[in-house]
């Protein structure tokens, strides 16, 4: 069967090379299709004991009709510039990585990488899995408009980040998102995908489930809440699936809770069957999701137990069972939060597993510069005052889109005494962290800076909101040794759109949501908490340290009320 394959795609192949100089499109190519190379077959991996022959194949069809040029280990290989690789009898020296060039006058491409294994046993395992790169967005939502706050999504969302990136990952993470910021998020984040990628995406803040679909509630989700106000996680995975990614995860930290059951679901149209996909839920379906203070520090339960075992060298399913079983044991939820695993494995496949960066075309670099942007900060500068101050301006990245400032005055002038910095930025942005909680956003602050003690910090949040260059005011205070007169000096400095603001998120949305942020500041979201009555903030701070409820809570009770969406469905 494999061999008849292959004689029709060689036929096919030949067949193509005839028809490319005929002026209509060929079946199943783009109709601006010039001619560049297209690769049909590419080399497979092998095992091969000592001795035996190995038989590496490539065809391609384009016009002009292509040229082939093997490659092992990123050298050239003499003389072999055929569709056919082949070694009589191999050697233990013939191990390593192979690929093929294909060429014409328009463009080079690349095959993907075959890895040749040779053997000294009779026992021939399968391939340890790869993957060609690791790319993860993690979304943490606290400060809602309409609904209890959070704390844990902070540091649940900052810690796990960190651990991704001890394995590889390409990391993105954005606290306090719209559901218009959630959308181009994640339209960016698959951007970032591409067959043989290992994709994850995390989210911890309220949600809900209805009729099957888990839907993720936006900061900006009116009360009560339906599912065109919030972001769909079924179809995120689709959309995973549909780039072909070797490894797909969602791992949900939120309420299941079911909501509003008669009405419809969202649309979504099945892929045929795929493997390698990977749910894992905080709780079970029709249940609520918990975050506790741990030692001091807010955490939702299940990424507490996530982040402890997200490093082992295991399955992914193996690390999230284990999760499962620790999280069981915790009588903290006994009996209200039980972890749920979905998956479609055909493979053992790893967090852990390498990344096999031989043989990897123009679409990694391109990741790889998409996602430097989104995690590029401003160099660190000293500026120089009239008085003879220099302070140092130097900067560092809580999240993805919040940028932290830190302004040091490294040396005084010679008339110059009690001297002080205070930064600002133009557009204002404001600071999500002043409220309850702010305690652990300063110690990260304080990791973070690698200035000692700085004189002053500004914190600049919401950056994916940003149209044009941030400009950093920092102003100089000092008294002056003769006049004794309190004196100050400013100087700006441009950093242009910094961290995810290069992204240009915004160029995603609606125009009407898309509105300058210097021409028409948009109310903060601390400020849209701090509008609610004084019984209600007293209320929703006694009940959100223990709960990720997704609803009001009623001042008789710690039970949730019942998210009403009947109204808005006929």
């Amino acid at each position: 069967m494999e061999k008849c394959i292959i004689i029709f795609l060689i036929i096919n192949y030949y067949s193509t090379k005839l028809c490319c100089s005929l002026p209509t499109p060929l079946t199943g190519m783009p109709r601006e299709w010039q001619g560049e190379p297209h690769i049909v077959i590419s080399p497979q991996s092998q095992k091969v004991k000592v001795g035996h022959r190995v038989t590496l194949r490539c065809a391609a069809f384009g016009s002009p009709a292509p040229h082939y040029q093997w490659y092992r280990n990123g050298l050239p290989l003499q003389d072999k510039n055929s569709e056919t690789f082949e070694l009589e009898q191999t050697t233990a020296d013939d191990g390593g990585t192979y690929l093929c060039s294909v060429s014409n006058v328009l463009e080079e491409r690349w095959t993907e990488a075959a890895d040749i294994r040779i053997v000294t046993t009779d026992e021939l395992h399968p391939p340890t899995p790869t993957a060609t790169d690791k790319v993860a967005l993690l979304i943490g939502n606290l400060n809602y408009a309409h609904h209890p706050g959070l704390l844990a999504p902070t540091m649940d969302v900052h810690e796990l980040g960190n651990l991704l990136q001890q394995l590889g990952f390409r990391v993105v993470s954005l606290i306090d998102l719209t559901k218009e910021d959630m959308n181009a998020a994640i339209d960016k984040f698959l951007d970032l995908l591409d067959r043989g990628v290992y994709g994850l995406f995390y989210y911890a803040g309220h949600g809900y489930e209805h009729s099957g679909r888990n839907y993720l509630v936006a900061v900006d989700a009116p009360q009560p809440y339906r599912p065109d106000n919030c972001v769909c996680v079924q179809r995120i995975m689709l959309r995973m699936q549909e780039k072909q990614t070797a490894l797909s995860v969602v791992l949900l930290d939120t309420c299941r809770k079911w909501y509003n059951k008669t009405c419809a679901a969202s649309e979504i149209m099945a892929l045929g069957p795929s493997g390698n996909t990977v749910y894992g839920y905080a709780t079970c379906e029709d249940a609520e999701a918990f975050e506790v203070q741990d030692g001091g520090k807010s955490t939702g339960i299940f990424t507490k137990y996530l982040n402890k075992h997200i490093l082992e060298n295991r399955k992914v399913t193996h690390v999230l069972e284990q999760v499962s079983e620790d999280l069981g044991l915790d009588p903290l939820v006994t009996g209200k939060q039980a972890v749920e695993i979905k998956h479609t494995l055909k493979e053992p496949r790893s967090l852990t597993d390498r990344i096999r960066t031989t043989g990897h075309t123009r679409e990694l670099h391109l990741r790889d510069t998409c996602w430097r942007q989104a995690n590029a900060l401003p160099g660190k500068t000293r500026l120089s005052f009239p008085c003879g101050v220099k302070v140092e301006v130097s900067f560092s990245a809580l999240f993805s889109n919040v940028l932290v400032v830190f302004g040091t005055v490294k040396n005084t002038g010679p008339k110059t005494q009690d001297c002080s910095v205070t930064l600002s930025s133009k557009p204002s942005l404001e600071d999500i962290f002043s409220g309850p909680g702010s305690s652990e956003v300063d110690s990260l602050i304080h990791i973070r800076s690698d200035t000692g003690s700085p004189d002053c910090v500004l914190r600049l949040c919401s950056l994916q909101k940003l149209q044009g260059s941030l400009v950093i005011n920092v102003d100089l205070h000092y008294t002056h040794v003769d006049s004794k007169l309190r004196l100050k000096e400013s100087q700006q400095k441009d950093i242009g759109r910094p961290l995810v603001a290069s992204w240009g998120l915004y160029k995603k949305q609606h125009t009407g949501a898309a509105k300058m942020l210097d021409a028409a500041p948009t109310r903060s979201l601390d400020n849209v908490s701090s509008s609610k009555s004084p019984v209600q903030q007293t209320l929703d701070y006694q009940c959100r340290p223990f709960t990720r409820k997704a609803e009001v809570i009623a001042a008789r009770s710690k039970e949730p009320e019942e998210n009403d969406e009947n109204e808005h469905w006929k």
